[in-house]
């Protein structure tokens, strides 16, 4: 297989994983297994593995929103939790960041309308 083919498959994963939502048990349960999503500033972000990047500049407090399946979270009033983003060097922290509590292979790209990942997430991807 060839290094082309491989990033293709890595962006299709991650654009998968981009989809994915809460779900449910085989015994018909439902299992706290929310995307794993983080925000700030005003934005909503989406995490994407096998990137290759340099962490920049501390750009504050993010949090990641509670999961609104989980017995445990107050009937979906559970706080969420809090982390710190820094920039991606090279990317606007309006398209991605990187969060403390995550891999470190893992960045976080805006939610947007469609499921294409930005070109700049794109290139990340190919160095993998």
């Amino acid at each position: 297989m060839d290094p082309g083919s491989v990033a293709k498959i890595v962006v299709l994963a991650a654009a998968g994983v981009m989809s994915v939502a809460c779900s449910s048990s085989s015994d018909g349960e439902t299992d706290a297994s929310c995307e794993y999503r983080v925000e700030h500033k005003e934005h909503t972000y989406s995490d994407v593995a096998n990137a290759h990047f340099k962490i920049g500049k501390k750009l504050g407090e993010a949090t990641f929103p509670p999961c609104s399946d989980s017995s445990n979270d107050g009937g979906g009033q559970a706080s969420p939790d809090s982390t710190v983003a820094y920039e991606i060097v090279g990317v606007s922290p309006k398209v991605a960041i990187a969060v403390d509590d995550a891999p470190d292979d893992v960045l976080f790209v805006e939610v947007g309308t469609d499921n294409d990942l930005p070109p700049e997430i794109k290139k990340l991807l190919k160095k993998s």
